[in-house]
């Protein structure tokens, strides 16, 4: 019996240990040999072409002015640059207030159906041979369009995703801390990944595709950003990433609403696992399959059930083993006290940026236990209420 436990604690603990740790050395490791490492070191910033910049909105009548200010200013010629609002739904302002501007065009219609059908709507309008995407509650550094476009010169890129940043406060609640440690190390996978070969899933605050590579996804489809980027992959290009183009956005403002919108990718992301299920074969897929499980698929499905595993074969080795697993054990409770206790605290402002790491870490792997019972039940809706972000 306890060589039964101890093969469920091992290999449970090099499940965790590999997803949240070893894939990053390891993904670190191969990108200093990559071939595509200097690629982008070689391209010229003159590069120009006309491009498409798609931004979907519902109610931001309180951050949309500060949005169109932003994206009229972005460093890229005007005549080459379209900036596009899709409002569909919308019921306060939000609309009113882009009509007061020429130099951007708005489209509206009363019904809302979510944010893929409408992206869906207006997608058979464009012109130009590239499109970005970008969320309405982040602003763009000023070279963002001209930094994802300059990778357009290589003919194998279908698609550039941006760096996602979370507006940084001195002292951040658990929200604040947990979501801007994450995104970091996040934004370290995801260079690593486009070096070693590509992006595994873009983020929708910030990507870009070619338009001729855009097919419309079911009109059920979740996190329509993931899966838009994955198929282009899966066809043969690589995606890119782009640290030089990114967006900005505050935290959550508070746990619980990062609780629903993580909840919400993690429905999405069994469907969308389901979905993309060939990726899995690596005859096909080669490196693309290796980055998939490894930087997604485990952290979605083996990783957050290996953590109680963990737990409970640890509590029997320490009353029925060695004395070194009661240090484990030790070990273990401590993590999950200091995330009782960023529960306890989550909404003090606290200097500490490390304090609220281990409640996050927390939270992020029960949601998809979450995710998962609510795509088993059909519940979770492409129409959803958005998160409320930190001011």
């Amino acid at each position: 019996m306890i060589n039964t436990f101890l093969w469920i604690f091992l290999i449970s603990l090099s499940i965790v240990l590999y997803t949240y740790v070893g894939y990053g050395l390891i993904i670190y490791i191969l990108a200093k040999v990559s071939p595509y490492k200097k690629r982008s070191t070689s391209l010229s910033n003159s590069f120009e072409p006309s491009v498409t910049l798609i931004i979907a909105a519902y109610n931001e009548e309180h951050y949309i002015e500060q949005k169109i200010r932003n994206s009229l200013s972005l460093n890229y010629p005007a005549d080459k640059l379209k900036i596009w609002f899709v409002t569909d739904g919308s019921t306060d302002k939000t609309s009113d207030i882009i009509k007061g501007f020429d130099s951007v065009k708005l489209f509206h219609q009363p019904e809302r159906l979510g944010k893929i059908h409408a992206v869906n709507r207006i997608m058979k309008f464009v012109e130009t041979q590239f499109v970005i995407f970008c969320d309405a509650n982040t602003d763009l550094n000023a070279d963002a369009i001209k930094n994802i476009i300059r990778h357009y010169q290589d003919d194998k890129v279908g698609g550039v995703a941006g760096e996602k940043r979370i507006f940084k406060n001195a002292e951040d609640n658990a929200s604040g801390s947990g979501e801007g440690m994450y995104w970091k190390y996040e934004s370290f996978l995801k260079k690593k990944d486009a070096e070693v070969y590509s992006v595994v899933g873009a983020a929708g605050e910030l990507f870009s595709i070619r338009t001729e590579l855009y097919e419309e996804p079911e009109k059920d489809i979740i996190i329509e950003d993931f899966y838009i980027s994955l198929r282009i992959v899966a066809k043969g290009f690589r995606f890119m990433y782009e640290p030089d183009a990114y967006a900005i956005e505050t935290a959550s403002a508070s746990v619980a609403e990062e609780w629903k919108r993580k909840v919400r990718i993690c429905a999405g992301a069994f469907q969308a696992m389901i979905k993309l299920r060939y990726l899995l074969n690596p005859f096909r897929y080669g490196m693309l399959s290796f980055q998939y499980v490894s930087h997604r698929v485990l952290r979605w499905t083996l990783a957050p059930l290996s953590l109680l595993l963990i737990l409970m074969s640890n509590l029997y080795l320490a009353i029925n083993a060695q004395p070194i697993y009661l240090l484990i054990l030790a070990a273990q409770i401590l993590f999950y006290l200091i995330a009782y206790l960023g529960y306890r605290y989550q909404d003090r402002k606290i200097s500490i940026k490390g304090f609220f790491v281990p409640y996050y870490f927390v939270v992020m792997n029960l949601s998809v236990y979450a995710g998962l019972l609510r795509f088993m039940r059909g519940k979770q809706s492409v129409v959803w209420e958005k998160s409320k972000r930190a001011l």
